[in-house]
C-alpha cells in the first residue's frame, strides 16, 4: 500500500507554514498504514490533495459548496461517495491509485484555534488534516456519539506521528 499526497501550500502563507511536503507525505503514510490495519481502508494505493490556504479562500469555497458565507477550519471533498467495486485479482496489469479527494485547511483559522486551545499550530493543522482524512474515507459526525468516535480516532492518528501540543 502506498499513499501519495499532492500538497499545495498557498503562497500567502507558505513562509509561515510549519510542515514540509515531505513531512506530510510521511505522516499520511503512517495514518494510511494504521487505517489499513484497522480495516478502515483496503490494501490499495491511494492519493489525495492537501491544500493549506487562508480564510479568504476557504470562505469562498465554503460559500460555493456549502452555502455558508464564513471561513471554516477544514473542508473535505471526497471523491468516492460509495464503496469501490471489488475487481477480480489480476484483472489488470496496472491499477491507478484510488483518489480519495481533497482536504483544504485554513491556516489562518488553525492559528486562531491553536492560540485559543493553547497548543501549537502544527498540532492544530495535523488535527484538522486527520479530521479531513477521516471524512474522505467515509467517517461523519451527524450526532454526538459519532463525533466522539471520530475524535477518538483522530487522537489515535495524532499519537502515531507524535506531534507535540
Amino acid at each position: 500500500m502506498n499513499i501519495e499526497i499532492y500538497c499545495d501550500i498557498q503562497a500567502a502563507i507558505s513562509d509561515v507554514h510549519p510542515i514540509s511536503s515531505d513531512q506530510w507525505q510521511e505522516w499520511f503514510a503512517k495514518w494510511a498504514s494504521y487505517l489499513q490495519a484497522e480495516g478502515e481502508i483496503s490494501n490499495d494505493d491511494y492519493e489525495l490533495s492537501l491544500t493549506i490556504t487562508d480564510d479568504t479562500t476557504i470562505q469562498q469555497l465554503n460559500q460555493q459548496y456549502r452555502q455558508i458565507d464564513r471561513p471554516t477550519d477544514v473542508l473535505s471533498f471526497a471523491t468516492l461517495e460509495a464503496a469501490m467495486p471489488e475487481l477480480p485479482e489480476g484483472m489488470f496489469d496496472y491499477v491507478e491509485p484510488i483518489c480519495l479527494g481533497d482536504i483544504i485547511i485554513s491556516q489562518t483559522t488553525a492559528l486562531r484555534q491553536a492560540q485559543e486551545r493553547q497548543h501549537s499550530l502544527t498540532y492544530e493543522i495535523c488535527w484538522l488534516a486527520a479530521h479531513g482524512l477521516l471524512h474522505l474515507i467515509g467517517w461523519d459526525h451527524p450526532d454526538d456519539q459519532s463525533l466522539e468516535a471520530m475524535l477518538t480516532q483522530q487522537d489515535h492518528l495524532l499519537k502515531l506521528i507524535d506531534v507535540s501540543l
